[in-house]
């Protein structure tokens, strides 16, 4: 705060417009709020500038209504809305609703119901994008409220639904026929049965008598639909074959399954759906996922063979996620990095015949990726992270899960001069891979070394060390599950110069109060979100380190498994003397982004895993 003072001084002066259009506009609303405490004329200007907003984003922090109503009786023109719901229920949104709407971002609605959707539909009438994360499924079946909203907004463009749990009763016919009669380009569904989605594709566009399929699928048929997302049970050849015979026209694919139990032969996806996606000639972005949380399964009936005749048909994919394909090995992940020209961003999760043969040629290769992420694929080793040396353009490289990734590959890393974030969790690198890492050129931002169990205290020193690029640009610092830490790296963080905004130390056992309340007063940059998660060093005494003044600018913590959850701690006083603030006793990954679904009253905390696997 006494630096926002200092600055504060200094933008007084400014002229009225200047301050307004030039710098306040430019900023976001907890930067606005903060300056708005530092003077009067600050507070009128920030108050202005609020009013001339187009977009809100509110996404960092969980307001509750009160604060809401008062965010909004100073903005009320805004025609795109991102709003965090974790603490609102479906009467609190109606407060920011309205015809100027056209975009609504609605995330971690634990609290919300579908019956927010009939809200959107009377107030939004010229809605275009929708966005809704929601708990439960209500008192009537989701696809009435889809019906009415599909036929009140008549310019709907993009739509996402997720709920909490599958079995949302999306498979009436009654509001499929609205949807591809209207100009929605985008659909996403989360989750969703297979069955329900092949009724869906199959009620997408009718095919009367006389009017061949080629005439419907078309583009003069007017079924616009450009990119489909389902998160199902289980992802099938029929599926899969019908969506490429009803949107031959697909630019974006992603499609994620949680089985239960191992698929049967028949139930399941095989090379003959896989290749069946090379006839959509005009994807770009293709996302296809196996989730084990319920079992170790996998997609068992690709090979090699559904690869290459894919990535022959596929060669404008831009995009590639695939995750649990156990079968194909580096000549089928091969074929998709020579194929692909245009390919920016390839990410491959729990291959276990991946190595690091798929990368030999790299350099070679027509793409220029800059995102590459490969996790929980234990055959890729430090000779991977070598041949990646000369790829200037990567930005993000992810290397999470794979444990043969030792301070041999850091070295290599550390000279991508592009590269702003990184995610070693669970590889093998030691306090003098990080000392290389923070001599080196790389301007990181966001560093996860999540279950190093190798790096200690002395291995965060030599990381933030003086001479480092590292030092200047790191905001977002991942030390959770690392035996190695202790009080003394958080000392070290706290007082370096590093612009560390987001730390999680979940799990670290010899983190103790000393740490909280060394980062309680840290001054510039503050402390944003704090992931303290099952540091069972802390006592309750932590829980002072949370009220005013002390870890000014804090907007999340995660406190589960902690003392400070415990039922006889005062941790319920925090959030009425901070609004700002959300306290997380349920496991949640940073921010609420995984787990947010679990906050709704009388459900039950989710197990977290790191996805490290076992070794």
């Amino acid at each position: 705060m006494e630096g926002c003072r200092r600055r504060g001084s200094g933008l007084d002066s400014l002229p009225s417009n200047l301050l307004i259009n030039e710098i306040l506009r430019r900023l976001d609303l907890p930067s606005l709020c903060t300056l708005s405490c530092v003077s009067t004329s600050l507070r009128s200007a920030a108050d202005q500038a609020l009013s001339l907003l187009p977009s809100l984003d509110i996404s960092e922090i969980s307001p509750d209504v009160r604060t809401l109503n008062h965010i909004f009786s100073r903005c009320r023109g805004v025609d795109t809305l991102t709003v965090n719901c974790l603490r609102l229920n479906d009467l609190d949104v109606d407060a920011f609703l309205g015809p100027h709407v056209r975009e609504l971002n609605l995330f971690h609605g634990a609290l919300l119901s579908p019956r927010v959707l009939a809200s959107v539909t009377h107030r939004c009438a010229n809605l275009r994008v929708l966005m809704v994360e929601m708990g439960d499924c209500g008192d009537r079946p989701l696809w009435e409220y889809l019906s009415a909203l599909l036929m009140n907004c008549i310019h709907l463009e993009s739509l996402c639904i997720k709920t909490r749990m599958i079995g949302s009763s999306l498979s009436s016919f009654q509001w499929i026929p609205m949807l591809w009669s209207k100009n929605v380009k985008s659909l996403k569904l989360h989750p969703v049965y297979c069955g329900e989605a092949f009724s869906i594709m199959q009620g997408l566009s009718p095919e009367p008598a006389g009017i061949s399929s080629y005439q419907l699928l078309s583009p003069s048929s007017g079924f616009t639909l450009q990119k489909l997302s389902l998160y199902l049970d289980v992802i099938t050849d029929d599926l899969i074959v019908m969506i490429t015979r009803k949107l031959p026209h697909l630019v974006e694919l992603s499609l994620e399954d949680m089985p239960v139990k191992e698929p049967s032969i028949s139930h399941d996806l095989t090379d003959v759906g896989f290749q069946s996606l090379s006839s959509c000639h005009h994807l770009r972005s293709l996302s296809l996922a196996r989730n084990r949380q319920y079992c170790p399964v996998s997609f068992k009936r690709v090979s090699n063979m559904g690869i290459f005749l894919f990535s022959e048909g596929c060669k404008g994919l831009e995009l590639i996620r695939l995750s649990g394909f156990s079968k194909v090995s580096d000549a089928g992940f091969t074929s998709i990095l020579q194929s692909c020209r245009n390919l920016k961003k390839f990410e491959i999760r729990n291959a276990p015949l991946l190595s690091d043969l798929s990368f030999h040629d790299l350099a070679k290769a027509p793409c220029s990726l800059s995102e590459l992420r490969i996790r929980s694929c234990n055959l890729i080793t430090s000779e991977t992270a070598k041949k990646l040396a000369c790829y200037s353009s990567l930005e993000l490289l992810d290397f999470g899960g794979c444990w043969s990734i030792a301070d041999l590959g850091v070295s290599s890393i550390s000279s991508l001069y592009g590269l702003t974030t990184l995610d070693l969790a669970g590889a093998d690198i030691t306090d003098t891979g990080l000392s290389t890492l923070g001599q080196g050129t790389s301007p990181i931002k966001s560093l996860s070394l999540r279950g190093c169990k190798r790096v200690t205290d002395k291995g965060i020193s030599y990381l933030l060390q003086d001479r480092g690029i590292i030092r200047n640009t790191l905001s977002t610092l991942d030390l959770g599950h690392m035996p190695g830490i202790s009080d003394l790296a958080i000392h070290m963080i706290v007082g370096s110069s590093a612009g560390i905004t987001e730390l999680c130390i979940r799990s670290c056992f010899h983190v103790t109060d000393s740490a909280v309340e060394a980062l309680s007063k840290r001054g510039s940059p503050a402390i944003r979100k704090l992931d303290l998660h099952s540091c069972t060093g802390l006592s309750s005494a932590s829980i002072g380190f949370l009220t005013r003044p002390l870890f000014k600018g804090l907007w999340w913590i995660g406190v589960g498994a902690t003392h400070l959850s415990n039922g006889r701690s005062n941790l319920s006083e925090i959030p009425a003397e901070r609004p700002w603030l959300t306290l997380c006793a349920h496991g949640c990954e940073m921010g609420c982004h995984d787990g947010w679904q679990f906050h709704a009253e009388g459900s039950q905390s989710p197990q977290y895993e790191t996805e490290l696997g076992g070794r």
